[in-house]
């Protein structure tokens, strides 16, 4: 049955709306973030980071430990989405929590204000980072590493802003909103890299398509 002009209008007021998920009106309000937060909060960190790098090593180790980095942050993405963000906690603490992490974000997947990460999320995932590459890696390569790792992250969340509310025009970016979109409205136990669709294809999530 073809849709009415105003169920129409009913969806998309639904996939936008921006539903309370606190009842503290500040934790609230710091769960919404515009797009354009995480580039001012963590362009000058990549610079920062990159001067530190040149200062530690050279700048082809430098530009070796940035690959590094982004390469981890391409796993870290893909499996990150893929098992935590997905995956169906126990009981109604479990609900609630896979509800905060990922789970409105599929109930309402057009809010302009919750397709980036909030700040309070992103900083501490960062710091995680942080420690863990200390453990891997010598002194001098933490950074440039970490820079490749920050970097991948800021190329995701801005590549998510934009598969939703964008109008891709290249061939790329058409491929790319729709391998996403497949994700919300047809399947999402596949399509889980969002800025690395590829990695899909390498682990078997790729979309299939359906038989006529």
């Amino acid at each position: 049955m073809q849709k009415t002009a105003e169920s129409l209008a009913n969806d998309s007021d639904h996939l936008s709306a921006s539903p309370r998920l606190f009842e503290n009106p500040l934790l609230d309000k710091l769960s919404r973030v515009h797009w354009s937060v995480p580039l001012f909060v963590y362009i000058p960190v990549i610079l920062a980071l990159a001067v530190v790098s040149l200062q530690q090593v050279s700048p082809l180790a430098a530009l070796g430990g940035f690959l590094i980095g982004y390469v981890i942050w391409i796993f870290t993405e893909y499996f990150g989405h893929r098992f935590p963000f997905h995956w169906q906690y126990p009981g109604t603490f479990g609900k609630r929590i896979h509800f905060l992490i990922h789970g409105v974000h599929h109930v309402h997947p057009s809010d302009p204000l919750r397709l980036v990460m909030p700040v309070l999320l992103s900083v501490p995932i960062m710091l995680i980072a942080h420690g863990i590459l200390k453990q891997i890696f010598p002194a001098v390569y933490v950074y440039p590493v970490l820079t490749g790792f920050i970097t991948g992250y800021l190329i995701y969340d801005e590549t998510h802003y934009y598969l939703h509310h964008a109008d891709p025009k290249t061939k790329l970016g058409i491929f790319m909103r729709r391998f996403h979109m497949l994700h919300h409205f047809r399947d999402p136990t596949r399509g889980f890299g969002v800025s690395v669709p590829f990695m899909d294809y390498i682990f078997g999530t790729q979309h299939i398509r359906p038989k006529e």
